[in-house]
Parts: structure tokens; C-alpha cells; sequence
């Protein structure tokens, strides 16, 4: 069975790409797939069990099914909270794309699906010559969107998803994540996306929802058509 991979991206930094991503995992596997999560380069490590580790990228391990090595799901941990270019400089660090995409490798050796969040927003450098479009390109191409509801959101979405366009990747669907309970319009603002973005939406999800009941939100139905249509 020939393995497939996504990168899930967002409108910003901050708007549930883990959660989401820790959600799909778990919803593509109640569909019967051995699916793995990546986060190929994280910042905000702290040290624990002898090396850097970051809490998004031990979610999606947790998540994952077959379990993969830390190693694997997150071959760059970076010790500072920020950008992870200057997360990179700051510790000294050079990202290896070639080691990157070879722990990617080993993932997609064991799994019918690779999850693999991006950092930040479309147009944040993962690394220095590591853009988000040469990884998705890498992946295959397809790429699903996380929208963190809020005001501006309509904006951020629309103009996300004409970059990945125009960077000759394909947005296979977007999840809606409701990541502030005050937001009013929420609804109305996803019928606008709806409306507006050119994939369908995958999903909303509630506020306050733990990853494995968020999972029941969401309809896979893109992405399994997206991975039955690869070579």
C-alpha cells in the first residue's frame, strides 16, 4: 500500500495546528490507517529523558499508530521559543534538510499516512533554504489549512490559500478551529470560508475539546480520496 503525506499549515502561529493535527491522526485512524505525525523542526524544547523535546511533537507521537521514534518525529528540537530560524542560530544548529527528509522516510516506511504540521504560518522559513513550499513539495504537494476562528481569520485563510497555490501545492481541505469562545460570528464566518476557500472544509472544532473527541468533527473523506489517488 503506497504510503501518502499531508502538511497541515495555518492562518498564524497559535491557532490549534497541533490540536488539529493530533484530531486527524486519531480520525484517520478510526478509518482503519496506520497514521504518524512529524514535526520536523520545533522550538520550545525543554530538556527531558536526555535530549530536547517539544509538547507538540510528543503529541503527535502519542497519537500515532505505529509509535514512532522521537527521533523520527522530530529530528530538530530547538531550545528557544521562537522563530525557528533564530531558534536554529541561537543554539548553534544547522538544519539538515537531507536528515530531515530521511526521518520522514522512515515514518512513511511504517505508515499508510504522514501528518506533518509545519511551523508558524505558510510564509515562515522552517529553516534558512527550508521553506514551507519546498517541504510540502517534497510530501507530495497536498496540504490541509488550519483556520483559528477569530476576527480576521476571512483574511488570513483567503490569502494562505492563494499562496499554496501559488507555490504549485494543493490545499486538499481546511479545518475550522474555534479557538476563542467569545467570537460571536463565529458560524457566519464559516460560511464565508466555506463560500471563499477553494477545498472543502474538513471540520470544526469545538472550543474546550480534548483531541479524541475533537476527531469526531471531522470528515477525511479528502484525504482518503487525495491518498487513493497517488502513484
Amino acid at each position: 500500500m503506497t504510503s501518502r503525506s499531508l502538511l497541515v499549515t495555518g492562518t498564524d502561529t497559535g491557532i490549534g495546528k497541533t490540536h488539529s493535527s493530533v484530531a486527524l491522526l486519531h480520525a484517520l485512524r478510526g478509518n482503519g490507517l496506520r497514521a504518524v505525525g512529524m514535526k520536523p523542526v520545533a522550538s520550545g524544547c525543554d530538556w527531558r529523558d536526555g535530549g530536547w523535546r517539544n509538547d507538540d511533537a510528543l503529541a503527535l507521537q502519542a497519537a500515532s499508530d505505529p509509535r514512532p521514534d522521537y527521533a523520527d518525529v522530530n529530528p530538530f528540537a530547538l531550545p528557544e521559543s521562537t522563530a525557528p530560524t533564530l531558534a536554529a542560530r541561537a543554539a548553534g544548529v544547522h538544519v539538515d534538510v537531507p536528515m530531515l527528509y530521511a526521518a520522514y522516510a522512515r515514518l512513511a516506511d511504517t505508515a499508510d499516512l504522514v501528518v506533518v504540521e509545519g511551523a508558524g504560518g505558510w510564509d515562515a522559513p522552517l529553516a534558512e533554504g527550508l521553506e514551507h513550499r519546498d517541504l510540502a513539495r517534497h510530501l507530495g504537494g497536498a496540504v490541509v489549512m488550519v483556520v483559528g476562528l477569530r476576527l480576521g481569520c476571512l483574511s488570513h485563510a483567503r490569502l494562505t490559500a492563494r499562496a499554496v497555490a501559488a507555490d504549485g501545492c494543493r490545499l486538499i481541505g481546511w479545518i475550522g478551529n474555534r479557538i476563542d469562545p467569545d467570537f460571536a460570528r463565529a458560524d457566519d464566518y464559516v460560511e464565508l470560508l466555506d463560500q471563499a476557500l477553494p477545498a472543502p472544509c474538513l471540520g470544526i472544532l469545538p472550543f474546550g475539546v480534548d483531541p479524541v473527541r475533537a476527531a469526531g468533527h471531522l470528515v477525511v473523506d479528502a484525504v482518503l480520496a487525495e491518498r487513493s489517488s497517488s502513484p
